[in-house]
């Protein structure tokens, strides 16, 4: 166990093999746990850190919090952990959905310390055709929470937002049994669900790193926001989407595959920007 102390919290890390450093920023449950599959098959090729971000399970929350910068604190914290573990260098960085959405906050903030930023599915919805929509569902889940519970609130959103293939992976993540599923959960929705998908991405102040930006998305969301999300950014930046295999939590279902795609594409963006190596 390591713990990187930050202001107001103290960040649970894991590390994995050698090589360039990686960090691997976690979506809406908030915990390293999800990655660590995909983080196992990535050691061969990079020093990967994985962690829990501030608030969620093991990432403990040291004193009062300013939760209307939350989003630039979450980027923060990344840019610390890069720091630490990259000694001061670069790092690639991925990011799914609500981890997403703070590698996008990262790349505005702090783009110093990304050497590649692979945005899969940002939960990003100014940039999606219809976000509007899409974020007033988004408060209309909140509302259903506040009424009814985590339960019938999860199940809305996942069966609205996700495609099928997904749903039993993000069901078992929720596990009353845990001991840290139903604290995220809550603080999710208290501090994450409305913020994060409304959250504003300047997409012209992007542009001067767009070639350290990969969009990604899941094969099988397509026609889900999320996708859609990535999809825009993509033909805003002009930059390839890049498809990985399953659908939204694609590195769970299918791991291997999603591993060699996402190694693959980063493989050519090196390439195409340092030369092979």
């Amino acid at each position: 166990m390591s713990v990187l102390e930050v202001e107001g919290a103290q960040l649970y890390y894991e590390t994995r093999g050698d090589g360039p450093p990686m960090l691997l920023i976690p979506g809406a449950n908030g915990d390293a746990g999800v990655f660590e599959p995909l983080a196992d098959r990535l050691s061969a090729h990079y020093r990967v850190a994985t962690y829990d971000r501030r608030g969620f399970s093991r990432s403990r929350l040291a004193g009062p919090q300013d939760y209307s910068r939350r989003l630039s604190t979450d980027a923060t914290d990344a840019r610390r952990l890069i720091e630490h573990v990259a000694g001061g260098g670069e790092a690639t960085v991925f990011g799914t959905s609500s981890g997403a959405v703070v590698a996008l906050r990262l790349l505005l903030e702090h783009a110093d310390v990304i050497d590649t930023a692979v945005l899969f599915e940002p939960a990003a919805m100014c940039l999606h055709p219809q976000g509007r929509q899409w974020i007033e569902f988004f408060a209309y889940v909140y509302d259903v929470y506040r009424r009814a519970g985590t339960d019938p609130a999860l199940k809305l959103f996942r069966e609205r937002t996700f495609p099928a293939v997904d749903h039993a992976v993000m069901q078992r993540s929720r596990n009353p049994n845990s001991p840290h599923a139903v604290a995220n959960a809550v603080y999710w929705f208290e501090r994450e669900l409305r913020e994060y998908t409304s959250a504003q991405v300047n997409t012209e102040a992007l542009r001067p790193w767009a070639d350290r930006i990969v969009p990604a998305v899941g094969r099988e969301c397509r026609g889900y926001p999320n996708h859609e999300v990535s999809r825009r950014l993509g033909r805003l930046l002009d930059r390839d989407v890049a498809e990985m295999p399953g659908g939204h939590v694609g590195f769970v279902t299918h791991c291997d595959a999603f591993a060699d795609a996402l190694l693959t594409r980063l493989q050519q963006e090196t390439s195409a920007r340092h030369g092979t190596r």
